[in-house]
């Protein structure tokens, strides 16, 4: 089961922003809906009042002959004959003396009028009394109520007015907020894809697009300008952590690995030719006479001379060969993958034939060195470095002993009982 993070529960900002677009479109759709419907009722209510005056005057004239002759039967047919086709409820009609002489009544029964006439009792006008006059003088009046028939379908026709522009509104907003979400969530995607990459695979080298908002191409500018900075700060700390490398590996004064970077790439050689069963071999070289080289010509002189036995011990390697300086006048070569066995006495042979050209000192003089080395294989002499190392080290110092500037091959060490 997943377990949610509060980063998880939080809103996206595309969310967000489509939650605000259709809040606000809903709230202005509906908003002026009311003020349309509010706007609608007050003028139906004005247009109520003055109808219901025109309906009056026009009854007024109509039974006032009726009154004059209290004919009852007459003035409820005026009565009738009028207030059928108007918005009226209800018609009382009566004398000076406020007696009631005809009264008429809509009547329509059923859930419609009821629902109509609490309608219009709330939102049309209150009823109104009308004088009815003879020669100027008021002989009875006329009592209108007001009837919300046409008033149910006004609000019903408004009110899917409302539900169609609220319809069509949200059509249009959650266009307009798709267009202005891809402006600002796709930039803020492109930073936050490119910074999560940045995080993760530590790639300085990327940048985020340009933004067709002006702030966001802002953010997206100091953010692409603070990649620059990492990624300068990156390349930087790594030369420095190459030289660091550099300098513990290999030897300051020759540019040759150093002991501890042969044993590691002896021990690699060893367990490849273990695996592959194939041979190498191990040359450990002493620099004869090199102390009276020092002592004769001084310690530049010297270091010279290191200098370029290590740049003519190079130039007879092959391309996978491996020399390193151990340290003084002592250098080893890691010989990978020989085919015959001779190969390691040919190429000690050139070595040691190359130390015949004089070398020159920066006294002017030019002097001429030789080099004794040991020879030690893999797997007859030893079967990891130290012992590989150790081997050829003794063969070099026998053949020291018999002739200097010889190469000698290891003895096998003996079995044990």
């Amino acid at each position: 089961m997943k377990i949610i993070t509060e980063r998880d529960s939080r809103p996206t900002l595309e969310s967000v922003l489509r939650r605000a677009h259709l809040s606000v479109a809903l709230i202005a759709v509906i908003m002026a809906g009311l003020t349309i419907m509010i706007a609608g009722l007050i003028a139906m209510r004005i247009y109520s009042e003055q109808n219901l005056i025109l309906v009056a005057r026009s009854m007024s004239y109509t039974v006032e002959a009726a009154v004059v002759f209290n004919d009852a039967t007459t003035a409820q047919e005026a009565l009738a004959l009028i207030a059928k086709n108007e918005d009226i409820d209800e018609v009382r009609l009566t004398d000076i003396h406020g007696k009631l002489l005809t009264r008429w009544k809509r009547g329509e029964p059923g859930t419609r009028y009821l629902l109509e006439q609490t309608l219009g009792e709330l939102i049309l006008p209150e009823p109104l009394l009308f004088p009815i006059t003879h020669n100027d003088v008021v002989i009875g009046h006329i009592r209108l109520t007001p009837h919300g028939r046409n008033l149910l379908h006004f609000l019903l026709s408004g009110l899917l007015c409302v539900l169609i522009c609220l319809a069509l509104s949200i059509t249009i907003a959650l266009r307009f907020a798709n267009r202005m979400q891809a402006g600002i969530i796709g930039p803020m995607r492109d930073l936050a894809e490119i910074a999560h990459r940045v995080r993760r695979e530590r790639s300085f080298e990327l940048r985020v697009p340009s933004a067709e908002i002006a702030e966001l191409n802002e953010l997206n500018h100091d953010f692409n300008a603070l990649l620059d900075e990492l990624e300068a700060w990156q390349i930087h700390l790594k030369r420095e952590h190459e030289g660091l490398t550099h300098r513990a590996n290999h030897d300051s004064l020759t540019g040759l690995p150093n002991r501890a970077f042969l044993v590691g790439e002896l021990d690699m050689a060893i367990a490849d030719a273990r695996q592959n069963k194939t041979r190498i071999a191990v040359m450990f070289i002493d620099c004869d006479l090199f102390k009276q080289i020092n002592d004769k010509h001084g310690h530049a002189s010297g270091d010279s001379v290191l200098i370029e036995i290590a740049s003519r011990i190079k130039g007879q390697l092959r391309g996978e060969d491996l020399v390193a300086r151990l340290g003084g006048d002592e250098f080893a070569i890691l010989l990978k993958s020989l085919h015959h066995n001779n190969d390691a006495f040919h190429i000690a042979d050139r070595i040691i034939f190359e130390m015949n050209t004089p070398i020159e000192l920066p006294t002017g003089r030019s002097i001429v060195t030789s080099l004794t080395i040991g020879i030690a294989k893999f797997p007859e002499h030893g079967d990891d470095p130290v012992s590989i190392l150790a081997a050829a080290d003794k063969a070099m110092y026998s053949a020291k002993k018999i002739h200097r500037g010889t190469r000698q091959l290891a003895e096998q060490p003996a079995l044990s009982s």
